[in-house]
């Protein structure tokens, strides 16, 4: 039997066990670099059968938190790569998630003329936190076609940068609300043109994303997150089951390092693209108000995911993979170290060596 502490080839790259770091953001950077302290919250979980980093903005128009990295100029370069060389030195493996959010964000974020983005001009019913308290989403301006070429490009040379950055892959963010998203779900695209109407159209911006970023490093080096039927920033998605198995339909020819699903209200979906989907699976599992546990684990055991995701259990445990194989102890994840909360998590946890 299969199981979580099994060595996994994920398209060349060895991991020693199926355990994944979720990415989570920590709004931590300082002018959108990230710092020592980042380096060292990364490598104390190493022990990962693999790292998603935070979201990380692709371009300056795609940030939309405080604080949130960016890897689009050489000075965030050469602070990811202090990240990189950390977890590399006690033996991780690390992706970089690219996240562009899209209509979520804050002009405050922004330079002087630069406006949020979006497959249509509506904005999302939600608060982002600013240094003046929450404050209501951007107004975003629908992408154009000379936008969605450039848009497409800052994610290829994005990834590009990762990759000097010393990362073994990219994540790209086409879940939660954020810009691949966003073009993929009903309730936010409203164009009537060929990157809009029916689920062809719709897939469309996502797919040439992952082709473009795909024959930059290298289809191997690129994974995908999908959050299908999740309402996460506002959104609605008529026809889930239809757009997402069209979507790794078309998919399957670019031979993609993996599909991380960021599972929300259905599990027949799930199975389904399990099935259809080429590649690894790794799952974030549903888990409503609750966190993904140990109890997650016989999801690599019964064949629904290959891979699984842990969240906030490994903010509170930084050597989660030692403490799921030895059964415990766990400390209890504590809200306060999740977004805007101690950057570092726990530090003072027992060994288990």
């Amino acid at each position: 039997m299969t199981t979580a502490f099994d060595p996994f080839d994920l398209a060349g790259l060895r991991l020693p066990n199926r355990i994944v770091m979720s990415p989570m953001t920590r709004s931590r950077a300082v002018d959108r670099i990230p710092t020592p302290l980042m380096a060292e919250y990364y490598a104390q979980r190493a022990g990962a059968g693999l790292i998603v980093t935070e979201g990380t903005q692709p371009s300056v128009a795609g940030q939309g938190y405080l604080n949130t990295p960016g890897l689009h100029h050489e000075g965030q370069v050469a602070g990811w790569r202090q990240v990189t060389e950390a977890v590399h030195a006690r033996g991780g493996r690390i992706f970089v998630q690219l996240m562009h959010t899209g209509r979520i964000g804050h002009a405050a974020f922004l330079p002087d003329g630069v406006r949020h983005v979006a497959p249509s001009a509506l904005p999302a019913d939600v608060k982002v936190f600013t240094g003046d308290g929450m404050q209501a989403s951007a107004d975003p301006i629908a992408l154009d076609e000379d936008g969605i070429r450039a848009t497409v490009a800052d994610f290829a040379r994005s990834a590009r940068l990762a990759m000097d950055a010393g990362f073994d892959g990219v994540e790209l963010h086409g879940a939660n609300g954020y810009l691949l998203h966003q073009f993929l779900a009903t309730g936010t695209n409203r164009r009537t043109d060929h990157w809009g109407g029916d689920v062809e159209g719709r897939i469309r911006f996502p797919l040439a994303v992952a082709r473009a970023v795909a024959d930059e490093i290298g289809a191997h080096r690129v994974g995908l997150r999908i959050s299908p039927g999740v309402p996460n920033n506002d959104m609605v998605e008529d026809d889930a089951h239809d757009t997402y198995e069209a979507l790794v339909t078309e998919l399957n020819p670019l031979g993609l390092a993996y599909l991380h699903i960021f599972e929300g209200p259905y599990r027949d979906l799930t199975l389904r693209l399990r099935r259809r989907w080429r590649g690894a699976l790794m799952l974030n599992p549903s888990t409503p108000s609750a966190a993904t546990g140990p109890e997650h684990l016989n999801l690599i055991e019964d064949g629904t995911a290959d891979l699984v995701s842990f969240g906030a259990l490994f903010l509170a445990n930084p050597d989660l993979p030692a403490r799921l194989a030895a059964g415990g102890p766990f400390n209890t994840p504590d809200p306060a170290t999740f977004y805007g909360g101690d950057h570092r998590g726990y530090t003072d946890y027992p060994s288990l060596a």
